[in-house]
Protein backbone atom coordinates (compact mmCIF):
# COMPACT_ATOMS: atom_id res chain seq x y z
CA UNK A 1 0.00 0.00 0.00
CA UNK A 2 1.03 3.52 -0.61
CA UNK A 3 1.66 5.90 2.46
CA UNK A 4 0.00 8.77 1.26
CA UNK A 5 -3.64 6.38 1.54
CA UNK A 6 -3.31 7.06 5.36
CA UNK A 7 -4.00 10.64 4.98
CA UNK A 8 -6.69 10.36 2.46
CA UNK A 9 -8.53 7.87 4.82
CA UNK A 10 -8.74 10.78 7.39
CA UNK A 11 -10.47 12.63 4.76
CA UNK A 12 -13.11 10.14 4.93
CA UNK A 13 -13.52 9.70 8.99
CA UNK A 14 -13.62 13.38 9.31
CA UNK A 15 -16.11 13.33 6.51
CA UNK A 16 -18.05 11.09 8.17
CA UNK A 17 -17.77 11.90 11.58
CA UNK A 18 -18.92 15.88 10.50
CA UNK A 19 -22.02 14.85 8.89
CA UNK A 20 -23.25 12.66 11.87
CA UNK A 21 -22.52 14.91 14.20
CA UNK A 22 -25.17 17.42 13.29
CA UNK A 23 -27.61 14.61 14.34
CA UNK A 24 -26.12 14.65 18.08
CA UNK A 25 -28.29 13.99 20.88
CA UNK A 26 -31.34 13.83 18.65
CA UNK A 27 -32.73 10.98 19.04
CA UNK A 28 -32.61 10.14 15.11
CA UNK A 29 -29.95 7.17 14.63
CA UNK A 30 -30.76 6.12 11.64
CA UNK A 31 -31.00 9.62 10.18
CA UNK A 32 -27.02 10.09 11.84
CA UNK A 33 -25.59 6.51 10.09
CA UNK A 34 -27.43 7.49 7.16
CA UNK A 35 -25.87 11.19 6.95
CA UNK A 36 -22.17 9.28 7.97
CA UNK A 37 -22.60 6.83 5.39
CA UNK A 38 -23.02 8.96 2.30
CA UNK A 39 -20.05 11.37 3.05
CA UNK A 40 -18.07 8.38 3.54
CA UNK A 41 -18.94 6.97 -0.04
CA UNK A 42 -18.40 10.57 -1.09
CA UNK A 43 -15.40 10.94 -0.26
CA UNK A 44 -14.51 7.32 -0.65
CA UNK A 45 -14.96 8.31 -4.92
CA UNK A 46 -11.96 10.36 -4.83
CA UNK A 47 -9.01 8.39 -3.70
CA UNK A 48 -7.08 6.64 -5.87
CA UNK A 49 -7.21 3.28 -4.54
CA UNK A 50 -9.50 -0.36 -5.89
CA UNK A 51 -11.36 -1.48 -2.52
CA UNK A 52 -13.84 -3.89 -1.57
CA UNK A 53 -15.71 -3.96 1.45
CA UNK A 54 -14.91 -7.27 3.07
CA UNK A 55 -16.61 -7.01 6.08
CA UNK A 56 -19.37 -3.95 6.49
CA UNK A 57 -22.22 -2.73 8.10
CA UNK A 58 -24.75 -3.93 5.39
CA UNK A 59 -25.36 -6.45 3.07
CA UNK A 60 -25.89 -5.87 -0.60
CA UNK A 61 -29.98 -5.18 -0.37
CA UNK A 62 -29.93 -3.03 2.62
CA UNK A 63 -28.74 0.38 0.80
CA UNK A 64 -27.62 2.91 2.14
CA UNK A 65 -25.22 1.08 4.09
CA UNK A 66 -21.78 0.08 2.86
CA UNK A 67 -22.61 -3.18 1.59
CA UNK A 68 -20.24 -6.41 1.56
CA UNK A 69 -18.81 -6.69 -1.43
CA UNK A 70 -19.15 -2.64 -2.57
CA UNK A 71 -16.45 -1.59 -4.60
CA UNK A 72 -14.57 2.05 -2.97
CA UNK A 73 -12.57 4.04 -4.53
CA UNK A 74 -11.99 5.53 -8.06
CA UNK A 75 -9.91 2.51 -9.37
CA UNK A 76 -7.33 4.25 -12.01
CA UNK A 77 -4.88 1.49 -11.12
CA UNK A 78 -3.83 2.64 -7.34
CA UNK A 79 -4.10 0.00 -4.88
CA UNK A 80 -6.22 -3.04 -4.36
CA UNK A 81 -6.94 -3.14 -0.66
CA UNK A 82 -9.65 -5.29 1.55
CA UNK A 83 -12.01 -2.52 3.45
CA UNK A 84 -13.28 -2.91 6.75
CA UNK A 85 -15.97 0.00 7.68
CA UNK A 86 -18.08 1.62 10.37
CA UNK A 87 -19.09 4.74 8.81
CA UNK A 88 -20.92 5.23 12.40
CA UNK A 89 -19.68 3.43 15.45
CA UNK A 90 -22.41 4.43 17.92
CA UNK A 91 -25.58 5.34 16.23
CA UNK A 92 -27.28 5.11 19.61
CA UNK A 93 -24.63 6.90 21.07
CA UNK A 94 -24.51 9.91 18.98
CA UNK A 95 -28.61 9.98 18.92
CA UNK A 96 -28.40 10.53 22.69
CA UNK A 97 -24.96 12.58 22.86
CA UNK A 98 -22.88 10.38 24.93
CA UNK A 99 -19.46 9.01 24.89
CA UNK A 100 -17.44 7.88 22.38
CA UNK A 101 -19.33 7.10 19.07
CA UNK A 102 -16.33 7.29 16.13
CA UNK A 103 -16.36 7.06 12.17
CA UNK A 104 -13.68 4.58 11.49
CA UNK A 105 -12.23 2.37 9.05
CA UNK A 106 -9.82 -0.03 8.47
CA UNK A 107 -7.79 -1.38 5.24
CA UNK A 108 -5.42 -3.58 4.09
CA UNK A 109 -4.04 -4.96 1.13
CA UNK A 110 -6.39 -7.18 -1.13
CA UNK A 111 -6.92 -10.53 0.42
CA UNK A 112 -5.64 -9.76 4.25
CA UNK A 113 -8.36 -8.83 5.66
CA UNK A 114 -10.92 -11.80 7.30
CA UNK A 115 -14.01 -11.62 4.76
CA UNK A 116 -17.17 -12.68 7.42
CA UNK A 117 -21.02 -11.73 7.07
CA UNK A 118 -22.26 -9.03 9.42
CA UNK A 119 -22.58 -10.98 12.66
CA UNK A 120 -21.85 -11.22 16.56
CA UNK A 121 -17.92 -11.96 17.44
CA UNK A 122 -17.08 -12.34 21.03
CA UNK A 123 -14.20 -10.87 21.58
CA UNK A 124 -11.28 -10.26 24.00
CA UNK A 125 -8.52 -7.10 24.21
CA UNK A 126 -5.54 -5.82 25.27
CA UNK A 127 -2.90 -3.38 25.11
CA UNK A 128 1.15 -4.40 24.09
CA UNK A 129 1.88 -5.58 27.82
CA UNK A 130 -0.44 -8.33 27.72
CA UNK A 131 0.29 -9.76 24.30
CA UNK A 132 0.23 -13.58 24.53
CA UNK A 133 -0.79 -13.75 27.81
CA UNK A 134 -4.70 -13.63 27.84
CA UNK A 135 -6.27 -16.89 26.08
CA UNK A 136 -10.06 -16.35 25.03
CA UNK A 137 -11.19 -19.63 26.16
CA UNK A 138 -9.70 -19.30 29.82
CA UNK A 139 -12.01 -18.45 32.70
CA UNK A 140 -12.33 -14.56 33.27
CA UNK A 141 -10.58 -14.53 36.53
CA UNK A 142 -6.94 -15.50 34.54
CA UNK A 143 -7.13 -12.95 32.15
CA UNK A 144 -7.87 -10.73 34.80
CA UNK A 145 -4.43 -11.76 36.97
CA UNK A 146 -2.60 -12.02 33.34
CA UNK A 147 -2.79 -8.52 32.66
CA UNK A 148 -2.64 -7.55 36.34
CA UNK A 149 0.93 -9.34 35.79
CA UNK A 150 1.66 -7.79 32.50
CA UNK A 151 0.95 -3.90 33.87
CA UNK A 152 2.33 -4.21 37.46
CA UNK A 153 -0.80 -3.77 39.46
CA UNK A 154 -3.15 -5.01 41.48
CA UNK A 155 -5.92 -6.94 40.29
CA UNK A 156 -8.42 -4.38 42.16
CA UNK A 157 -6.59 -1.60 39.93
CA UNK A 158 -7.21 -3.40 36.57
CA UNK A 159 -10.07 -1.84 34.48
CA UNK A 160 -12.06 -3.93 32.21
CA UNK A 161 -14.59 -2.75 29.49
CA UNK A 162 -17.25 -4.45 27.76
CA UNK A 163 -20.51 -3.84 26.68
CA UNK A 164 -23.76 -3.42 28.81
CA UNK A 165 -25.94 -5.98 27.92
CA UNK A 166 -28.08 -8.62 29.30
CA UNK A 167 -25.64 -11.26 27.69
CA UNK A 168 -23.03 -10.16 29.39
CA UNK A 169 -24.12 -10.25 33.12
CA UNK A 170 -22.07 -13.77 34.10
CA UNK A 171 -18.71 -12.03 32.58
CA UNK A 172 -19.27 -8.86 34.67
CA UNK A 173 -20.17 -10.66 37.76
CA UNK A 174 -17.11 -13.18 37.52
CA UNK A 175 -15.04 -9.51 36.83
CA UNK A 176 -16.33 -8.02 40.15
CA UNK A 177 -15.79 -11.28 42.10
CA UNK A 178 -12.34 -11.23 41.53
CA UNK A 179 -12.39 -7.27 42.66
CA UNK A 180 -11.33 -5.97 39.47
CA UNK A 181 -13.19 -2.67 38.25
CA UNK A 182 -15.63 -2.25 35.28
CA UNK A 183 -16.02 0.55 32.21
CA UNK A 184 -19.56 -0.46 31.10
CA UNK A 185 -20.14 1.10 28.00
CA UNK A 186 -23.47 1.17 26.16
CA UNK A 187 -22.14 1.04 22.39
CA UNK A 188 -18.71 1.34 20.47
CA UNK A 189 -16.66 -1.49 21.38
CA UNK A 190 -13.72 -0.61 18.72
CA UNK A 191 -13.22 2.58 21.06
CA UNK A 192 -13.42 0.10 24.06
CA UNK A 193 -10.42 -2.10 21.85
CA UNK A 194 -8.52 0.61 20.99
CA UNK A 195 -8.35 2.39 24.13
CA UNK A 196 -6.92 -0.98 25.75
CA UNK A 197 -3.61 0.45 24.26
CA UNK A 198 -3.35 3.86 26.05
CA UNK A 199 -2.49 4.23 29.16
CA UNK A 200 -3.97 7.61 29.41
CA UNK A 201 -7.26 6.07 28.78
CA UNK A 202 -7.40 4.05 32.04
CA UNK A 203 -9.02 0.99 30.43
CA UNK A 204 -7.09 -2.66 30.96
CA UNK A 205 -9.17 -5.31 29.34
CA UNK A 206 -12.07 -5.59 26.89
CA UNK A 207 -14.63 -8.83 27.51
CA UNK A 208 -17.49 -9.40 25.43
CA UNK A 209 -19.35 -10.07 22.93
CA UNK A 210 -20.07 -7.44 20.17
CA UNK A 211 -20.34 -7.06 16.16
CA UNK A 212 -17.46 -9.07 13.90
CA UNK A 213 -16.79 -5.91 11.76
CA UNK A 214 -15.78 -4.07 14.62
CA UNK A 215 -13.66 -6.59 15.74
CA UNK A 216 -11.65 -6.46 12.42
CA UNK A 217 -11.48 -3.00 12.37
CA UNK A 218 -10.15 -2.79 16.11
CA UNK A 219 -7.71 -5.45 14.75
CA UNK A 220 -6.07 -3.78 12.40
CA UNK A 221 -6.40 -0.80 15.00
CA UNK A 222 -4.72 -2.94 17.48
CA UNK A 223 -2.04 -4.35 15.06
CA UNK A 224 -0.78 -0.89 14.69
CA UNK A 225 -0.28 -0.09 18.20
CA UNK A 226 1.00 -3.79 19.05
CA UNK A 227 -1.85 -4.89 21.09
CA UNK A 228 -4.08 -8.07 20.31
CA UNK A 229 -7.30 -8.94 19.99
CA UNK A 230 -9.00 -12.70 20.15
CA UNK A 231 -12.41 -13.35 18.72
CA UNK A 232 -15.06 -16.39 18.23
CA UNK A 233 -18.11 -15.82 15.59
CA UNK A 234 -21.04 -16.04 17.21
CA UNK A 235 -23.99 -17.31 14.86
CA UNK A 236 -27.38 -16.25 16.06
CA UNK A 237 -29.30 -18.73 13.60
CA UNK A 238 -29.09 -21.59 11.06
CA UNK A 239 -28.94 -18.82 8.25
CA UNK A 240 -25.78 -17.42 9.91
CA UNK A 241 -23.87 -20.34 10.10
CA UNK A 242 -24.98 -21.46 6.41
CA UNK A 243 -23.56 -18.59 5.37
CA UNK A 244 -20.62 -18.59 7.45
CA UNK A 245 -20.18 -21.86 6.41
CA UNK A 246 -20.57 -21.00 2.16
CA UNK A 247 -17.61 -18.33 3.14
CA UNK A 248 -15.34 -20.92 4.71
CA UNK A 249 -15.53 -19.94 8.22
CA UNK A 250 -15.22 -22.18 10.78
CA UNK A 251 -17.32 -21.21 13.98
CA UNK A 252 -15.44 -23.60 15.94
CA UNK A 253 -12.19 -21.65 15.93
CA UNK A 254 -10.35 -18.87 18.01
CA UNK A 255 -9.78 -15.87 15.55
CA UNK A 256 -6.35 -14.65 16.20
CA UNK A 257 -4.48 -11.34 15.33
CA UNK A 258 -3.09 -13.52 11.65
CA UNK A 259 -6.73 -14.60 11.44
CA UNK A 260 -8.28 -11.17 11.20
CA UNK A 261 -5.50 -9.26 9.46
CA UNK A 262 -2.74 -10.46 7.48
CA UNK A 263 0.46 -9.12 6.40
CA UNK A 264 2.69 -6.65 8.04
CA UNK A 265 0.75 -3.60 5.87
CA UNK A 266 -2.44 -2.34 7.75
CA UNK A 267 -3.74 0.91 7.98
CA UNK A 268 -6.63 2.20 10.39
CA UNK A 269 -7.97 5.89 10.76
CA UNK A 270 -10.90 7.03 13.55
CA UNK A 271 -12.97 10.89 13.67
CA UNK A 272 -14.39 11.23 17.11
CA UNK A 273 -17.78 12.36 16.49
CA UNK A 274 -18.47 12.74 20.32
CA UNK A 275 -16.15 13.02 23.27
CA UNK A 276 -14.21 10.04 24.55
CA UNK A 277 -11.72 9.38 26.35
CA UNK A 278 -9.17 9.01 23.11
CA UNK A 279 -10.47 11.72 20.58
CA UNK A 280 -12.41 14.35 21.03
CA UNK A 281 -16.14 15.13 19.25
CA UNK A 282 -16.83 17.31 16.25
CA UNK A 283 -17.20 20.98 17.35
CA UNK A 284 -19.46 23.59 15.11
CA UNK A 285 -18.93 27.40 15.46
CA UNK A 286 -20.32 29.46 12.54
CA UNK A 287 -19.18 27.93 9.27
CA UNK A 288 -16.35 25.80 10.51
CA UNK A 289 -16.33 22.25 11.84
CA UNK A 290 -13.11 21.18 13.86
CA UNK A 291 -12.38 17.15 13.80
CA UNK A 292 -9.67 15.17 16.14
CA UNK A 293 -8.85 12.22 14.28
CA UNK A 294 -6.48 8.93 14.89
CA UNK A 295 -4.73 7.31 11.85
CA UNK A 296 -2.08 4.34 11.92
CA UNK A 297 -0.22 2.02 9.81
CA UNK A 298 1.55 -0.77 11.23
CA UNK A 299 4.08 -1.16 8.74
CA UNK A 300 5.98 1.87 10.11
CA UNK A 301 4.48 1.62 13.28
CA UNK A 302 3.17 5.56 13.09
CA UNK A 303 0.82 7.09 14.92
CA UNK A 304 -0.67 10.66 14.08
CA UNK A 305 -3.17 12.20 15.98
CA UNK A 306 -4.12 14.82 13.44
CA UNK A 307 -6.72 17.81 14.23
CA UNK A 308 -8.77 20.00 11.78
CA UNK A 309 -10.46 22.55 11.08
CA UNK A 310 -13.15 22.75 7.99
CA UNK A 311 -14.39 25.22 6.50
CA UNK A 312 -18.57 23.94 5.54
CA UNK A 313 -19.19 27.10 3.60
CA UNK A 314 -16.04 26.53 0.58
CA UNK A 315 -16.53 22.46 1.53
CA UNK A 316 -19.44 21.25 2.42
CA UNK A 317 -18.87 17.29 1.54
CA UNK A 318 -15.43 17.61 2.54
CA UNK A 319 -14.45 17.48 -1.50
CA UNK A 320 -12.66 19.60 -3.02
Amino acid sequence: MERSLSMELVRVTEAAAIASARWMGRGLKNEADDAATTAMRTVFDTIPMEGVVVIGEGEMDEAPMLYIGEKLGHGSGGPQVDVAVDPLEGTNIVASGGWNALAVLAIADRGNLLHAPDMYMEKLAVGPEAVGLVDINAPVIDNLRAVARAKNKDIEDVVATILGRPRHQKIIDEIRAAGARIKLITDGDVAGAINTAFDNTGVDILFGMGGAPEGVISAVGLKCLGGEIQGKLIPQDEAELARCIKMGLDVNKILRMEDLVKGDDAIFAATGVTDGELLRGVQFKGAFGSTHSIVMRAKSGTIRFVEGRHSLKKKPNLVL
